[in-house]
C-alpha cells in the first residue's frame, strides 16, 4: 500500500505546483509554448507541442488534486479486492491521458489524450469482470469511437494547411473550416454525452466508485467542454444554435430521467450529464471563462458527491438502491454531511462554490437574446436539479426507513481525509477562483423577478423534491399510456435502446463486411460454390441410396418423360 501513498503525495505537490504556477502565469499575463520537431514528412512536420497558461495550469492543478484524494480514498476501498495495484496503474494511467489532452495545442498529441482517456476507461469500466460491466464497457467504448473518428477527420481537414497544431487557425476562417468545427463539435459531445451519445454516461457506472468521482468531475466526461473552450474563438464564426438546443435538451433529459430513477449511482451520474449541459449552453451561447468557471466548480462538488456515494454504498452491503436506504445520518454523520454539503452546492445554495457559478451563468442568460422556449426550459433544468437532490437526501439521509440494515461501514482516517479536503474545496472553492479568474467583479443588472427567478425555481425544486418522494407518486402510473410515458421519461427518452439496436446492426454489417471483403469475392463465391454443389449432390444421392418406392417411381416417370420428349 506504500505505492498509493506515494502516488497520493506525489500528485498532491504536483497540484500545489501547477496552482503556484498558475498563480504566476496569471499575474505576469504569461504563456509558454513549447514545440520540439520529431520528424518533418516534405511540406508537414510531425511535433510534440506544449501549451501553458494560466487555464491549462489551473485545469492541471484542479485533475491532480482529485485525482490525489481518489487515490488516498481508493487505498481503504480498493483494500479487499486481489488486483488493487492494477486498479492504481490504470488511474495514473488514466491522469496521463488527461494531461495529454490538456497541455496540448497539437492534434496529434490531443488524439494520443483522447484515445488514451477511452481505453484506459474501457479498461476501469470492465474492472469487475461480470457481464453487465462488458456490455457497459462495449457501450461506452465503441460510442467513444466516433469521437475518435472525428478527431481524425479533423486531422485530414488541418492537413491542408501542412501543420496541425490548432493555435494557428484560431483567427483564421476559411470555407472548409466548417466542416472541421463539425467534427470537433460532434467529438465533443460523444466525450460530453450530449444527445444523442449520452447513454454510455449511466451505463460506465459500472466501473468502481473511485473511477465515476474521477471519471465525473474532472476527467473523461470534461474532456469534450475543455476542448470547446479551446476552440471557442473559432466557434464565434458559426452559428450554433441547433447544438444550443442540443445541448439544453440533454440538460431537460437528465433532470427529468434523474427524478424517475432510483439507483444511486445512475442519479448522480444523470446529475453530471445536466452539469455538462449547461456548460454546453454558456459555451454555445459565447462565454467560454463562465463554462471553464463552472467546469472547475462542478469538479470538486460532484467528485466529493461520488465519494460520499461509495461510502454509502459499502455500508449498505453493496446496494445501490436508494429505497433500501435512510436514516444514514445517525450512522456515517460525518459521510452524510459531506454528502449534503455538496448536493446543496450542486444545487446552487448560496455562498456555496456552485451558486458561484450556476447563477452566474443563469443571469448572463437572462441577458442573452434567446427566446421564451430556450430561456424557460433552462430554468426548469435547474428547477429539476433541485428536485432530484432533495429526494436524494430524502431517502438516503432522511428519515425515510428502508428495507436493508446497516452494516458497518468503518469510516476510516483516509476516506475522511479526502472527504474533508474535497468538502473544503467545495465550500470555497467557487468564490476563491472567482476572485482569481475574473480580473474584475460581475455586475449583471436585471429586473426583480429575473434576479430572484433562479431563486423562485430552486425553491420550487425544493417543494417538487420532497413532495413527490413522500407521496410515492411513482405507483400511481396505471394504464398502458401512463406506463409507456413513465418508461419514456425514465429510460432517458429510449437512448439506450436506440444505442444498442444501433451498435448491434452496424457489427452485423461490419461482420459481413469484413466475411465479404476479408476472404476476398473469389474465395466467397467461386472457392465455396464447388464444395456446396458436392454437398448438395451428396445429399440428393443419399436419398436415392435410401431405397425408397417413391424415389424410384419418380425417377421411372423422368426417364420416361424424356424419352417421350427425345
Amino acid at each position: 500500500m506504500n505505492l498509493y501513498f506515494s502516488a497520493f503525495f506525489s500528485l498532491f505537490i504536483l497540484s500545489l505546483f501547477m496552482f503556484f504556477m498558475f498563480l504566476l502565469f496569471l499575474k505576469m499575463d504569461y504563456i509558454l509554448f513549447l514545440d520540439w520537431d520529431v520528424i518533418h514528412l516534405n511540406s508537414s512536420s510531425l511535433s510534440l507541442s506544449l501549451l501553458l497558461d494560466w487555464m491549462s495550469n489551473l485545469f492541471m492543478s484542479c485533475v491532480f488534486m482529485i485525482s490525489s484524494m481518489v487515490i488516498l480514498y481508493s487505498k481503504d476501498y480498493m483494500n479487499e479486492y486481489k488486483y488493487n495495484y492494477r486498479f492504481l496503474i490504470l488511474i495514473l494511467l488514466f491522469i496521463m491521458s488527461m494531461m495529454f489532452l490538456i497541455v496540448s495545442p497539437n492534434m496529434i498529441s490531443i488524439l494520443l489524450g483522447w484515445d488514451g482517456l477511452g481505453l484506459v476507461s474501457y479498461c476501469l469500466v470492465v474492472y469487475f469482470g461480470n457481464y453487465k460491466s462488458y456490455n457497459a464497457g462495449m457501450l461506452t467504448i465503441l460510442i467513444n469511437r466516433l469521437g475518435d473518428v472525428s478527431i481524425l477527420m479533423s486531422l485530414y481537414y488541418m492537413f491542408n494547411f501542412g501543420d496541425w497544431l490548432y493555435i494557428f487557425y484560431m483567427y483564421y476562417w476559411e470555407d472548409w473550416m466548417f466542416y472541421f468545427l463539425i467534427m470537433i463539435i460532434i467529438a465533443s459531445f460523444t466525450k460530453s454525452a450530449q444527445i444523442p451519445f449520452s447513454s454510455w454516461l449511466p451505463a460506465a457506472m459500472a466501473a468502481p466508485t473511485p473511477v465515476s468521482s474521477l471519471v465525473h468531475s474532472s476527467t473523461l466526461v470534461t474532456a469534450g467542454v475543455y476542448l470547446m473552450v479551446r476552440f471557442n474563438n473559432l466557434l464565434l464564426n458559426f452559428n450554433t444554435s441547433l447544438f444550443l438546443y442540443i445541448s439544453l435538451l440533454t440538460m431537460f433529459m437528465s433532470g427529468l430521467g434523474a427524478n424517475f430513477e432510483f439507483d444511486l449511482k445512475k442519479i448522480i451520474a444523470l446529475s453530471t450529464l445536466s452539469q455538462l449541459g449547461m456548460m454546453m449552453v454558456i459555451l454555445l451561447v459565447g462565454n467560454s471563462p463562465m463554462s471553464f468557471f463552472h467546469l472547475l466548480c462542478h469538479a470538486f462538488f460532484k467528485a466529493l458527491l461520488f465519494l460520499c456515494a461509495g461510502m454509502i454504498i459499502h455500508s449498505m452491503s453493496d446496494s445501490q438502491d436508494i429505497r433500501h436506504m435512510g436514516n444514514l445520518i445517525n450512522q456515517m454523520p460525518m459521510t452524510c454531511s459531506c454528502f449534503c454539503i455538496s448536493s446543496l452546492s450542486l444545487c446552487g445554495t448560496p455562498f456555496l462554490s456552485g451558486f458561484y457559478s450556476k447563477d452566474l451563468i443563469l443571469e448572463y442568460s437572462s441577458m442573452y437574446y434567446m427566446n421564451m422556449f430556450i430561456y424557460l426550459l433552462l430554468f426548469i433544468s435547474v428547477g429539476l436539479t433541485v428536485s432530484y437532490s432533495v429526494r436524494l437526501i430524502y431517502y438516503c439521509v432522511g428519515n425515510y426507513n428502508g428495507l436493508f440494515i446497516y452494516q458497518s461501514c468503518v469510516e476510516t482516517k483516509n476516506m475522511l481525509l479526502s472527504l474533508f479536503i474535497m468538502t473544503f474545496m467545495s465550500i470555497f472553492g467557487g468564490s476563491l477562483m472567482s476572485w482569481l479568474i475574473f480580473s474584475s467583479p460581475i455586475l449583471i443588472m436585471l429586473s426583480l423577478l429575473s434576479k430572484l427567478s433562479p431563486l423562485i425555481f430552486v425553491f420550487l425544486g425544493v417543494y417538487l423534491g420532497y413532495e413527490l418522494s413522500f407521496s410515492y407518486w411513482f405507483y400511481s402510473f396505471k394504464g398502458k399510456m401512463l406506463d409507456f410515458l413513465y418508461n419514456y421519461m425514465s429510460s432517458m427518452w429510449f437512448l439506450p435502446y436506440f444505442s444498442v439496436i444501433f451498435i448491434s446492426t452496424f457489427m452485423y454489417w461490419s461482420k459481413f463486411y469484413w466475411n465479404f471483403n476479408d476472404f476476398s469475392w473469389g474465395e466467397y463465391i467461386m472457392s465455396h460454390f464447388i464444395p456446396r454443389i458436392n454437398y448438395t449432390l451428396s445429399l440428393k444421392m443419399f436419398m436415392v441410396d435410401s431405397r425408397n418406392l417413391k424415389i424410384y417411381m419418380l425417377l421411372f416417370f423422368m426417364m420416361i418423360l424424356m424419352l417421350i420428349l427425345i
